[in-house]
């Protein structure tokens, strides 16, 4: 919330205008979509007030409060009474317990993303990665915030004259100021008999590591030479990985796209266990209910749908209730991250590539739920934008999944044995020879 000194009348944030105004809002229940709710731990914070004193000449003319998003209401009647006596101890004290300082935020020390130029993009060619492939993936933007690639890479690393191609997510890490590559491997299973950093896991917690991903509850680790801290421990599912993230270094949200968490609801997620709720707001504007959990892996809020509680796509206002449509994990073979899953789940398209079909070849597709007839719907173009024609999949690889995948054939592919490479739509000239002889080497019978 913010009051302008000149009339100290409390609006609500709206953000701000192209032309670097501030937009505000009256503080009524009607205007809670248009409100700007910023998440204290977020950088966007940070950034708000970063602009804001780039833009204002006098940014003191102006004082912020931050309240409940829930209580804006009753909150800024409240501290718009107190603001007519701010020096009144009583008033001063409450108007400061909600007051944001924003010289302090733009001030301090706050996250930063890798500078790219930091970067060895030799280290990543000599493990077979390129700039292209990471952005192709969306890996890079990802690992430019700290965060491990959102899909696994092939890489192909060389020892020698032995090139090891495997699969692999992959981070950037600091060691003595220097930037370098880390690689984290995919393991057969996650190994939970053995010790991790000093935790014996318990039947229970094994039980729910394998089947949520996540302990269910606060565990200690040991680091080496240090104290036992506090954490949250999960599983990375794309690589079998065990991950251990410090407690307090998570921020548990008073609520969580759009549904506010009561004292304990709160307190279950602090502690590590799982919460359904429902009618959350996706960003496109669509209601959906989830399990929700502390992921380390993810450093937050996990989202997920089990066979209990089936992800739903819900219009608002809409009188025919819910239409349930379970995501998958995988898809052609390809791992679907959370994030990916939330996006379909929300009635968002995504593009795969190098998903394979029942003979192993590879072909790419658009990809967006459908939620009237509870399935995922393939196209060659982006649905979103016009005149978009749905496919299975994309253009490059009709013919080839057809074939592989489908048993369909046409008189170019009818006699063609081997599964078709990704885009082909004919045979190739050894499958023709082969095709040719095979005519041949038939043994014509005469039937009377």
């Amino acid at each position: 919330m913010v009051a302008d000194k000149k009339d100290n009348k409390l609006k609500v944030v709206e953000g701000m205008g192209k032309d670097g105004k501030l937009k505000t809002q009256n503080p009524n229940k009607k205007n809670e979509a248009l409100f700007l709710k910023l998440d204290k731990q977020g950088n966007v914070l940070d950034n708000f007030f970063s602009n804001f004193h780039r833009q204002y000449k006098d940014p003191t003319h102006f004082q912020f409060f931050k309240v409940p998003a829930n209580l804006v209401e009753g909150m800024s009647a409240l501290l718009q009474e107190m603001l007519k006596q701010p020096e009144n101890p009583l008033n001063k004290e409450t108007l400061d317990k909600h007051r944001v300082f924003s010289d302090e935020i733009s001030t301090k020390q706050t996250y930063q993303p890798i500078d790219e130029s930091r970067i060895d993009w030799k280290q990543l060619e000599r493990l077979g990665v390129t700039r292209e492939t990471l952005e192709k993936t969306g890996s890079l933007d990802a690992m430019l915030n700290w965060g491990k690639s959102p899909v696994l890479i092939p890489i192909a690393p060389k020892f020698d004259e032995v090139t090891l191609r495997t699969d692999a997510r992959l981070s950037f890490r600091e060691i003595d100021g220097k930037l370098t590559i880390a690689i984290h491997a995919v393991r057969k299973s996650p190994d939970l008999d053995r010790p991790f950093f000093g935790i014996h896991f318990t039947e229970d917690e094994k039980m729910s590591l394998l089947k949520n991903g996540n302990a269910g509850s606060i565990l200690n680790v040991e680091y080496s030479g240090q104290t036992p801290i506090p954490a949250y421990i999960s599983i990375d599912k794309l690589t079998n990985d065990l991950v251990a993230v410090r407690a307090d270094k998570i921020h548990i949200p008073n609520d969580i796209k759009g549904v506010s968490l009561d004292d304990k609801q709160m307190q279950s997620l602090k502690d590590g266990k799982a919460i359904y709720l429902e009618d959350m707001m996706s960003k496109s504007g669509k209601l959906f209910n989830a399990t929700v959990q502390i992921n380390a892996d993810k450093r937050g809020i996990e989202f997920s749908f089990d066979n209990d509680h089936k992800q739903t796509l819900k219009q608002p206002n809409s009188e025919s209730g819910k239409q349930e449509f379970a995501i998958p994990n995988k898809l052609g073979g390809i791992e679907l991250s959370e994030d990916v899953r939330n996006q379909l789940k929300a009635g968002e398209t995504i593009y795969i590539y190098g998903m394979k079909d029942r003979e192993g070849q590879e072909y790419n597709a658009y990809v967006k739920v459908n939620p009237e007839e509870n399935k995922l719907n393939f196209y060659r173009w982006n649905p979103d934008k016009s005149n978009a024609k749905e496919v299975t999949p994309d253009n490059a690889s009709k013919t080839q999944v057809a074939v592989n995948s489908e048993g369909k054939t046409n008189e170019a592919t009818k006699k063609i044995d081997a599964p078709l490479k990704q885009g082909q739509t004919k045979p190739t000239e050894v499958q023709e020879k082969k095709k040719d002889e095979q005519k041949i080497s038939k043994p014509r019978i005469r039937i009377k």
